[in-house]
């Protein structure tokens, strides 16, 4: 039995473009709509997973709405020479209206219930005139392949880690301030402790001269005293 057509409509249809340099992740993105009253589930494969990142490469496309799917190329050392022999591959299949494993609706999928489309990929290298401007381009495109989700998620992110490195900064401050409360606080410590004993050692030289002139002024008197006895 012939498998079914495929009911999710592809952009594009046939190709995926990346454009380079090469030198850092391309991203090409994949439309997929569902312009039925049932939800479709989905998967896209590659010849080639290591070459490419797709995010997401499986899901559920409710009815009537869509799915945009960045692939990205990972870089690579181009040769102009060589054709491109990679190929995608999209599969889709109705959900069942009681899912709820999706990965056992795949594994429980008979052969006649799938449809696929299966898309080339080409390489192309930017024209010597958009050289100058690829840099401001190049990341508009980036930011445009990926979905409000995905995009969403990546602002979190980064919001989360700019509050992470706010906390580090001032724990890092607060740790500085307590270390130069306690060297104050030691040499506050030492100071007092070396005027302490200074002061001490005043007064015990102090009553050791009030004890010697003690001591003289008890002599002489002694003296006169036995002066006069005589």
């Amino acid at each position: 039995m012939a498998r079914p057509e495929q009911i999710l409509v592809l952009e594009p249809q046939h190709e995926l473009k990346f454009r380079g340099p090469f030198t850092d992740v391309v991203t090409a993105t994949l439309k997929l709509s569902n312009p039925t009253d049932r939800n479709v589930c989905f998967k896209v494969k590659t010849t080639a997973p290591r070459r490419y990142c797709v995010r997401p490469n499986s899901g559920i496309i409710d009815a009537g709405n869509s799915v945009n799917v960045s692939v990205m190329l990972q870089p690579f050392d181009y040769d102009p020479n060589e054709k491109s022999k990679h190929k995608f591959m999209v599969q889709s299949l109705l959900a069942p209206y009681d899912m709820t494993d999706m990965e056992g609706v795949w594994k429980e999928a008979k052969p006649e219930e799938l449809m696929d489309s299966k898309l080339r990929c080409a390489f192309e290298l930017p024209l010597e005139n958009d050289k100058t401007t690829e840099h401001s381009v190049l990341p508009k495109s980036a930011s445009a392949s990926l979905d409000d989700g995905e995009v969403k998620k990546i602002m979190e992110e980064c919001k989360r880690l700019q509050m992470e490195v706010q906390r580090l900064r001032e724990e890092n401050k607060q740790i500085r301030e307590d270390d130069g409360l306690r060297k104050r606080k030691v040499t506050s410590v030492a100071a007092s402790h070396s005027s302490g004993m200074a002061t001490s050692a005043m007064r015990e030289e102090g009553l050791s001269t009030r004890v010697l002139a003690l001591c003289v002024l008890l002599f002489v008197i002694g003296v006169i005293f036995g002066k006069l006895a005589l």
